[in-house]
């Protein structure tokens, strides 16, 4: 009877006497810009090839689009060196070996040239690049305790008839979002801000306090200088012990900063199939767009909206729609993209598409964070979209009263700094006056401190109750 053994070596045997595949290649003929134009390989659409050329090191680029029979490649590292005539190789991924025990087959070699990346428990507190390959100098991912193993960096979409519902609050430790707008577990919310308002802080928070087993962090696009700011002096030692970040700044080329964002969400999606629940922090989605566009104007295709072509406004929610919960009994994403204003300006066409396919946006004010609100987060121009499914009665109808008087006090602001308000007169204005100073102290908080979910809704419930 044959044993495990005999088998593996039996598929082997009939692998080594198969026929191997002969490697095809093509030519470098064009260099415009961002893009590599080869002649003479027939691949599809995101597929990965090496560019050789005679004692240079190889570089790797990526399929993005043909036209006939020439292929267009997007490079993830320096062109220089690169001549026209150069060897354009597609690069296959490594063959799986067969398992112990598996039932006998014949063994072929596998054809999937898509990327494959190292996803594990030997990414926890590491800092990695979209390539897998670690930034922070502590030797090679993986261990016997913690190992890595490579995965494809594009799933399948789950069913949206088999993903579980939002129906369990989370606790972002941040007492305005807490109380005001109200998280689910494998919600998708985003964070609408200007330059220099406190996103980063903001995301930092989450990160320290969130009720999550495993955060990853997507800094995408961002100044490089910020990379290992956020990392030591906002998320720290301890939040770093259970996250992931992976860190494309602004300098790496457009299809490392889209592979970024899809690396992150690939690693969040390992453990959420794992039944884990994971907070994902990705800065931003802008910079993912901004980066599609780099692409898809290099390659020719025309501009739709404010410079955006047509492609990025569909990238946009295949990325998004990754993020949420999983199937019935597995565990969850709660997603937080960073969404950047261009001049504090909401429709922007990024911001508007951005809101109209996540589960609720939380908008920073640059007003706030100048009179040292913090954080500065516009409840007037917020919102949660699951905000009803996780909440009770007793807490909708509070956070609905807050935002009743904190919108009086606002639009009778101009009057009270004329000292034209005189008290009296408007019994819901002189409400909303006395309890200002309470409202104001709720949703301020200081980045080292932590509010938990249920002492942020007893004390909503005391700011709000009847004098």
């Amino acid at each position: 009877m044959p044993t495990a053994w005999s088998r593996y070596l039996d598929d082997l045997k009939a692998h080594a006497a198969g026929p191997v595949p002969l490697e095809s290649q093509g030519t470098l003929v064009r260099v415009a810009g961002l893009v590599l134009e080869a002649a003479g390989i027939r691949v599809p659409v995101g597929s990965v090839c090496e560019v050789r050329m005679p004692n240079q090191p190889a570089v790797l680029a990526e399929v993005v689009g043909f036209a006939g029979d020439r292929a267009y490649l997007m490079p993830t590292g320096e062109l220089h060196g690169l001549a026209s005539g150069a060897r354009v190789v597609p690069r296959s991924s490594p063959a799986e070996v067969p398992k112990l025990g598996a039932p006998t087959h014949p063994w072929r070699r596998r054809e999937d040239r898509t990327r494959h990346l190292p996803i594990g428990d030997g990414l926890l507190g590491r800092v990695i690049d979209p390539h897998g390959v670690p930034m922070d100098r502590l030797g090679a991912l993986g261990s016997t305790e913690r190992p890595v193993k490579n995965e494809p960096l594009v799933r399948r979409p789950i069913n949206a008839m088999e993903r579980d519902p939002v129906r369990q609050p989370l606790d972002t430790g941040v007492r305005a979002i807490n109380a005001m707008l109200t998280v689910g577990r494998g919600q998708r919310i985003g964070l609408f801000a200007g330059s220099g308002v406190g996103k980063s802080v903001l995301l930092g928070m989450m990160a320290r306090y969130t009720a999550a087993d495993v955060i990853v962090v997507g800094l995408i696009g961002e100044r490089g200088r910020e990379v290992k700011e956020f990392i030591e002096d906002i998320l720290g030692e301890a939040g770093l012990a259970r996250s992931v970040v992976v860190a494309a700044p602004a300098d790496a080329p457009p299809l490392m900063r889209m592979q970024g964002a899809s690396y992150a969400t690939a690693i969040a999606e390992h453990f959420r199939d794992r039944g884990q629940h994971v907070l994902l922090l990705m800065d931003s989605l802008t910079r993912y767009a901004m980066a599609q566009r780099e692409i898809a104007l290099a390659i020719g295709e025309p501009p739709a909206t404010k410079g955006y072509p047509p492609s990025c406004f569909a990238k946009l929610p295949q990325l998004v729609e990754r993020s949420g919960n999983g199937l019935d009994g597995c565990g969850s994403i709660t997603a937080f993209y960073t969404v950047l204003s261009e001049g504090d300006d909401q429709q922007d066409p990024i911001a508007d598409a951005a809101r109209a396919i996540l589960d609720g946006h939380i908008v920073l004010s640059r007003e706030l964070a100048e009179a040292g609100h913090y954080p500065a987060i516009d409840i007037e121009r917020s919102a949660s979209r699951v905000m009803h499914n996780v909440t009770d009665a007793r807490h909708q109808q509070a956070a609905r009263r807050l935002r009743q008087l904190w919108s009086r006090v606002q639009k009778a602001r101009d009057l009270i700094a004329l000292g034209a308000y005189a008290p009296g007169h408007d019994p819901e204005l002189d409400l909303a006056v006395q309890s200002h100073p309470a409202m104001r102290e709720l949703l301020q908080q200081d980045m080292h401190d932590a509010a938990p979910l249920a002492a942020s809704i007893e004390r909503l419930g005391q700011v709000v109750a009847p004098r």
